[in-house]
Formats: C-alpha cells, structure tokens, sequence
C-alpha cells in the first residue's frame, strides 16, 4: 500500500492527536509507544526525518528503519494494522508509518498508551501513593524527577521509573530500612543487605541509563558510530542486524565505567566527552559512588584497600560500611541531577527525540 499521496497532503500541518514528527530514528520500543498510542486512539501518523518545528532534515542512509519498525511491532499485543515505507521530500528521505485504530486495545508490556492531544501517555497511569507520616523527602524526590520527565530522552524516561519503583521501596520497607530514623544506618541484617542491593540497584541503572543514551545517539548520528576501533567477526556475528549490534557496541562502552574509572569511561566516549558537562569535581563524587556500590556488590559492605584509596582516612579496612537512609537519597538526587544535565545537553547537541 502506497501512503505517499497521504503524506504530501499531511505534512507541514501541525502535530495533533494524528500527526507526530520526529527528528531521527527511534529505538524500537519508542517507536512502539509511539505506535500503539496511535492505534488506541483514532489512528495516524508517524513521521520520521521532521523535526518537531516541521524542519525537513531526513534520515541518515546508515540505518534501516525497517529493521527496527519491524521490533517495535514485535513488542505489541496484538499488533496493528499499520503501513509503512520510506518517502522523498524536498530531496531528503523520510519515513512514513500509517497506523490504524485498532478495534482491540494494543498493549506495551501489559501497559496501554494514548495519543492525548499531541502527547503520548499511558492510558491509566498509576499514581505513586506515599505514607504521609514517611519520610517526607522521598515524596519531594519523586515530584523532582516527575517534572524530568518532560521533554526528556527514552532513555531517561526508563531509568526515572526505576528510581520510582526505588523510593516507593524505600517508603513501604521504613521498618527495616531506617528503623532508629533517616540519619541512622538500619541494625536490621535484612534491612542492610537491601539497602545495598537498592542503592546498587539504581547505580547501575545510572550506568544502562548512559548506554541507553550512547545508543539513541548512535542512532541518530550514526557517523559516531564511525572509528579506528577493532571488533571481532563474533561480535558482529553474534548480532541479528546492525541496530542490534549497535545497541550491543554502546553496552560495551561502559565497561570503564563498571569499574569505576568515570575519568576513562569519558576519556574514551567522545560523544559523552564533548558534551563538557560533567565537571572534574563532578567526577570525583560519581566515581566515589560507584566504588560504594563495587563494595556492596562485591564485597558484601566490607571495606578493602582498594576502597581505601578513595575515601583516604574516612573508613578502617575490613569495617562494614553502610548508609542511611538520608545519604542514600542524597546520592540518588545527586546522581539524577547530573543526568538531567546530560540528557539536555545530547538532546541539543545530537538532536535527539524526546518522549512528549
């Protein structure tokens, strides 16, 4: 089916509960919320290679849409009745995606989405209850980083639902997280164990998070990809497409940063590196966050040498360290604040889509 004529008589209105543009090429599970909005709704269309104020940019000849429209469809129950081809437009190729309303509603990990004006959103969204006589900072924490989630990256997008799931944990596990108060470390031995299982939790999620954006960078500027830089036949191999190997490569990326060394994970990411946003200051407090989750990790909370080096003259070797619950939710804002900083500055930098 050809929707060519369609989109002549469509594009450069304004979006609208039918129309959505966007600048570059999303990941697949993006595109699927995207797609699935659509389809709950009353159909339309999704254009990609136009940016949001109707700039005809086209999308690079590196990628295959298909490849990844074919994953989001593949991550929808049941899928829609859609179309979808590439279009030329004032000599830059775009992508058209024609979806149909569904008689059935559509659903992305059991979650329905809707098309709310020119907005996404989830169909019945759950509000995050709070005890009101908790510790009334983790409510606080949850507003800030709601109101992150405004223009923000699919990539932040996922990582502030986790820290969600987190602070709700935090709420309803009070007995035996802080149970002497917030500025005391638990006596509880579950309440210790997680804890660190917790704030381990979402310094990885910090670590997916810049994965997650390496990769929509690569996707929408895919000549940084583009490097001296060896891989192995099975590496590449080992990967159906080259979206996937892709998502694979920008994975691999973190590994500096999985050991702690913040300083070489940026050294050898020039696409993190010339945004110049996370200062050396900066730096030393992230690294001095990941060495505490390496310990929780892999050390149960007891202090090495290793961990000695940088905290020098604050702990004794083989103590338990633990945190209270007020620092654990220091560090987490601590941490949600830097990533605001990089999601805006690689959203302007790299042009990159953003979850309305």
């Amino acid at each position: 089916m050809d929707i060519s004529n369609e989109i002549i008589n469509i594009i450069g209105s304004e979006e609208n509960e039918k129309l959505e543009y966007k600048a570059v090429l999303l990941p697949s599970k993006s595109l699927a919320r995207l797609i699935c909005s659509f389809a709950n709704t009353s159909g339309g269309y999704v254009i990609l290679g136009v940016s949001d104020n109707k700039e005809i940019n086209g999308l690079s000849e590196d990628f295959r849409a298909n490849s990844i429209m074919h994953k989001a469809l593949d991550l929808l129950s049941p899928q829609p009745a859609v179309h979808y081809q590439y279009f030329m437009h004032q000599g830059k190729k775009l992508y058209v995606i024609k979806i149909e309303k569904s008689d059935s509603v559509i659903l992305l990990e059991n979650n329905a989405y809707i098309r709310v004006g020119a907005s996404t959103q989830l169909q019945t969204p759950q509000e995050l209850l709070f005890n009101p006589s908790g510790y009334a900072r983790i409510s606080e924490i949850n507003d800030l980083i709601v109101s992150y989630t405004q223009n923000g990256t699919s990539s932040k997008l996922r990582l502030i639902e986790h820290y969600q799931s987190v602070l709700k944990l935090i709420d309803d596990l009070r007995t035996i997280l802080y149970p002497q108060g917030v500025e005391e470390p638990t006596d509880n031995q579950e309440g210790k164990i997680l804890s660190r299982i917790l704030f381990s939790s979402y310094v990885d999620s910090f670590e997916a998070y810049l994965s997650d954006l390496l990769y929509e960078i690569y996707l929408a500027n895919p000549e940084s990809l583009k490097s001296q830089q060896k891989v192995t036949i099975e590496e590449v191999l080992n990967c159906s497409d080259i979206q996937e190997f892709v998502h694979y490569w920008s994975k691999q990326k973190i590994s500096k940063l999985q050991k702690g060394s913040v300083k070489g994970f940026i050294k050898d990411n020039k696409q993190i590196k010339d945004l110049d946003i996370i200062d050396n200051h900066e730096q030393t407090e992230i690294e001095k966050i990941l060495q505490i989750r390496h310990l929780y990790a892999h050390r149960n909370g007891i202090v090495d040498e290793k961990f000695l080096q940088h905290f020098t003259g604050e702990y004794v070797l083989n103590s338990e360290h633990q945190i209270n619950i007020k620092e654990f939710c220091d560090k987490l804002v601590y941490l949600v604040e830097i990533i605001e900083k990089i999601d805006n500055a690689a959203k302007i930098k790299y042009r990159l889509a953003t979850v309305d």
